[in-house]
């Protein structure tokens, strides 16, 4: 499972360069123009202009763990606790376990 979860990080990390070169060096300047005023509004709304690059890069550090854990995190439980809450709410509703009726104890 963990060679997966590596491998799926890694395909990330490359389309995720891949774009990042391709917004760069493509013609179209609106998207380059949107992306630069959404990491300038980042920027300014949690006052990174004011630090060094260092801390810069530490915050964001910080923020990108935190923010991968929060996403890994809801992935793994997520589901399962979704599954939890709709059988919860089919025994509300319709008043048995799972989907169908036990047989009676005799």
């Amino acid at each position: 499972m963990s060679n997966t979860v590596v491998s799926v990080a890694l395909t990330g990390l490359a389309l995720l360069g891949a774009l990042t070169l391709f917004v760069y060096f493509s013609p179209s300047s609106d998207l380059l123009r949107w992306l630069q005023r959404k990491r300038y509004q980042y920027e300014v709304t949690f006052s990174l202009y004011m630090l060094t690059p260092t801390e810069k890069f530490i915050f964001n550090s910080f923020v990108f763990l935190f923010s991968s854990m929060i996403v890994i995190a809801a992935s793994l439980y997520l589901p399962e606790h979704l599954s939890i809450v709709l059988n919860r709410a089919f025994y509300y509703i319709a008043g048995e376990e799972s989907g169908r009726a036990r047989p009676l104890a005799m």
